[in-house]
């Protein structure tokens, strides 16, 4: 069982205002750098908030800024009204590095009693919470083992129940699937997902972007130091097309008007002569048709079914391939990088 306080009120948890920072040159190297300019976001009560951006983006500039560790040069960051780095909000936040480091001697059980010591908690109170922690992420059977003998996927789990030893009402992790074969992506995954489900804020930086679109319920794409995009994967999308669309359709010879049934569709699509189309017959009598083509936009679309009704072809079916999260990334972060 999950013992939780989560804040689970639509308030901003993460609260992000016009944020720079600028790197000093140093001596061998009097180049400044800005790894952020101008970030402004919002992380709500409850939800998965993922933050995304190639390498070089200002990420990990950001979230040392929301744990302390770093001050920004202008802007403002806080975490639950409070300003980041503050004693009152640290002691609200769980952290998983990209890279956690457990001295080897240690046990699960031996790791989550030091973490617990470290966040001032009592004896009983860590032998209690330890219990829970080690089955919401699977290493129950496994707590008296040496870490060492631990897989990376195991060693994340660790890693999670560390981050939520003292039952943060913030979880910040960096990265953590990075590394893991696809049963230890799953593994961790599905801890995500109960912490999600049980209300907890979770504050995501990841690379992974197929399972960004599955956990996350709002996402901001950071590009040389910027907010590209954010809202949640429909937004970003709004529903946009990538290209390929099929259509089944029916239509017989009286509608092609003595015309080639691939001129005639391809009429009514829309499409250039040099145009990629697939026209196959579906049935034995020449009436029914699959059609694959090139049609990325809604407009384009739209605009092809209405010059197929209009030329007495019936639409059986119609599937168009959306825009993954993938597909939006590639297109906002390459603006962006032409932009700059």
């Amino acid at each position: 069982m999950i013992s939780s306080d989560a804040v689970e009120s639509a308030e901003a948890i993460v609260d992000v205002r016009g944020l720079k920072k600028r790197y000093s040159g140093s001596l061998f190297n009097r180049r400044s750098v800005d790894a952020l300019r101008g970030v402004s976001l919002t992380a709500s009560g409850g939800e998965v908030f993922g933050l995304l951006g190639p390498n070089g983006a200002g990420k990990t500039t950001l979230i040392k800024i929301l744990l302390g560790v770093v001050k920004p040069s202008s802007g403002s960051a806080s975490l639950f009204g409070e300003a980041v780095g503050s004693a009152a909000a640290r002691r609200r936040v769980g952290y998983l590095p990209e890279s956690l480091r457990v001295d080897r001697h240690h046990t699960a059980r031996s790791a989550l009693r030091y973490y617990g010591r470290l966040s001032g908690m009592a004896p009983k109170e860590i032998a209690k919470r330890s219990d829970e922690l080690l089955d919401l992420v699977g290493l129950a059977g496994r707590d008296r083992e040496s870490v060492k003998r631990f897989s990376k996927g195991m060693y994340q789990r660790l890693g999670l129940a560390q981050a939520l030893m003292h039952n943060p009402d913030l979880l910040v992790l960096d990265e953590p699937t990075d590394g893991l074969d696809p049963v230890g992506r799953n593994e961790v995954r599905k801890v995500i997902e109960r912490l999600r489900d049980a209300g907890k804020t979770i504050f995501l930086n990841s690379h992974i972007l197929q399972e960004v679109e599955v956990i996350c319920t709002r996402v901001a794409i950071l590009s040389k130091g910027e907010i590209c995009g954010s809202g949640s994967i429909e937004e970003l999308s709004s529903g946009s097309v990538s290209g390929r669309v099929t259509l089944d359709v029916i239509a017989d010879e009286k509608t092609f008007n003595g015309g080639a049934a691939s001129t005639k569709f391809r009429e009514w699509l829309g499409l250039s002569d040099s145009a990629d189309l697939e026209v196959a017959a579906n049935d034995g009598i020449g009436r029914s048709h699959r059609l694959n083509a090139m049609l990325d936009s809604q407009t384009k679309i739209d605009a092809a079914v209405d010059r197929l009704r209009q030329a007495g072809v019936s639409i059986v079916r119609l599937e168009a391939q959306r825009e993954t999260l993938e597909d939006t990334f590639m297109k906002l972060v390459s603006a962006s990088e032409a932009a700059n």
